[in-house]
């Protein structure tokens, strides 16, 4: 089976305009992301979908593939779609172009289990270790069944634990594998009254009987949502190269 990785990468931010080209240890953010993902060996393709000439130029010229995509996209699964409805392949994997620190290991491990589970979205999540982000509306939680399937994805946390038992929470990790055909299906359902409710388009897969499969980590995911976190990811770059 073919599988494509695309990275979809917006110059339009309302936090930090033009963000992928944001300089990195002297490297654009968006080659930061496109080298880690190219590093897979369970990767065929990587390909960034942008919707600015920019960022299309910068990503040939550090020798990248890239596809200018509509401007109107209201998220990175329709824009993968796009690309998806212009390029071979079979499953296709969505990496967020504001982490440039992915690691390539997770990568491998989700696709693999994409690859044993044709029919499903393969997805990650990790341990949540302080009572900051259990309780932040922007780190999305998320629930699963004895067999490692989505069951909920929420900003509130969940489960309520009303035991005096310790459970473990966990956060959602943006990163999926989607079959083809159900990118293609799924761009095309209306968006769900929980999606709605929540602002997460992934529960418009659940609310539709898409199965989601969600891989377990211990990769927690840094991402860039200002220039202030620029600075910490280069110290994170600066200590992981010795």
């Amino acid at each position: 089976m073919k599988v494509v990785a695309v990275i979809p990468a917006r110059h339009g931010s309302t936090r930090f305009p033009g963000k992928p080209m944001a300089l990195i240890s002297e490297k654009p953010m968006i080659q930061h992301v496109y080298q880690r993902v190219k590093a897979s060996n369970n990767i065929d393709s990587v390909i960034v979908a942008t919707d600015h000439d920019d960022i299309y130029q910068a990503v040939i010229e550090f020798g990248g593939e890239a596809i200018i995509t509509r401007e109107d996209h209201e998220s990175g699964s329709d824009r993968m779609a796009e690309v998806a409805s212009k390029v071979d392949g079979d499953l296709f994997l969505n990496v967020q172009g504001d982490e440039p620190l992915i690691r390539t290991e997770l990568i491998d491990q989700i696709v693999k289990l994409a690859l044993d589970n044709e029919e499903s979205v393969v997805t990650a999540k990790v341990k949540i270790e302080n009572i900051e982000d259990l309780n932040s509306p922007n780190v999305v939680k998320v629930v699963a069944d004895n067999h490692e399937n989505a069951m909920y994805f929420s900003r509130s946390p969940i489960p309520y634990n009303r035991s005096i038992e310790p459970i473990h929470y966990f956060k959602h990790l943006g990163i999926y594998c989607f079959p083809k055909k159900t990118l293609e299906q799924f761009v095309t359902l209306p968006k769900s009254i929980l999606e709605k409710t929540e602002m997460l388009e992934q529960l418009r897969l659940l609310d539709n009987g898409i199965n989601i499969k969600v891989l377990e980590t211990n990769y927690d995911a840094i991402g860039v949502d200002t220039p202030e976190d620029i600075l910490k990811v280069e110290r994170i770059l600066e200590a992981q190269h010795g």
